[in-house]
């Protein structure tokens, strides 16, 4: 389910990350890509409600998983020593992230800014609830955010290696269940989750109408755990 949270962050950061593009071609680092954001123009964090998270404040121009550049064609990538921008040059940071990135034919600057984006939607969003941030990354609305992290934003690390471990809205079952306690993240009013042990049999359920995080365990004897209307679930005390 699409966090209508993050959509409304989206609006306020396109704009940025576009006056950004090409960075250091024109003598920027991709981390002041954020540095000038007016925090007034972003939406609320989410707080008690009944209906769950805060509405965006204008409409969507783009979606929040926007698609990466170099992950709509496929073929033979450019060369690294042939990555360069039109003007200027790239800095060695920019340069690894674009390496085996680029398609052939395809702006190096374009596949960066794509990178550039998602770093400064984590950063916006992890300054306002750091929940959503996972939660973004668990349910895969930030889809590229473990190499745009890697690559561009290593101070988000902990973001991605906490998202590893958390579960989005869906059914769940076999070695992808690990026992701990979970909290859901930015869930709707219409949350409801269920865990299953061996055949069938029913070990925990519950729903909530709050919009407020809930806690739930999920045991050694689970075998499926399934979640509607929660939007994400992050590990609190899960065992790896």
């Amino acid at each position: 389910m699409r966090n209508p949270f993050l959509a409304g962050a989206v609006v306020v950061l396109t704009a940025v990350a576009l006056a950004s593009c090409g960075s250091s071609a024109e003598g920027n680092d991709p981390e002041a890509a954020g540095a000038q954001r007016p925090a007034a123009s972003g939406p609320a964090a989410p707080g008690p409600s009944t209906t769950g998270p805060a509405a965006p404040p204008a409409e969507d121009p783009a979606a929040p998983g926007a698609q990466d550049p170099a992950a709509e064609a496929e073929g033979p990538k450019t060369p690294a020593d042939r990555i360069t921008p039109a003007t200027g040059t790239f800095t060695k940071k920019e340069k690894e992230y674009l390496k085996d990135r680029v398609p052939e034919g395809t702006d190096p600057a374009a596949v960066l800014q794509t990178g550039q984006e998602t770093c400064d939607r984590l950063r916006y969003l992890v300054k306002t609830d750091r929940d959503t941030a996972v939660g973004a990354i668990v349910t895969g609305e930030i889809p590229d955010a473990k190499d745009a992290v890697a690559g561009l934003c290593t101070q988000h690390q902990d973001l991605v290696d906490e998202a590893a471990y958390g579960y989005p809205d869906g059914k769940h079952s076999g070695k992808k269940l690990r026992p701990g306690v979970y909290r859901s993240a930015s869930p709707t009013t219409h949350c409801s989750w269920s865990i299953q042990g061996a055949g069938g049999k029913e070990l925990a359920s519950g729903t909530s109408d709050t919009g407020k995080s809930r806690k739930i365990t999920i045991p050694a004897s689970a075998r499926t755990f399934t979640s509607t209307g929660c939007y994400a679930w992050l590990p609190e005390g899960a065992e790896g």
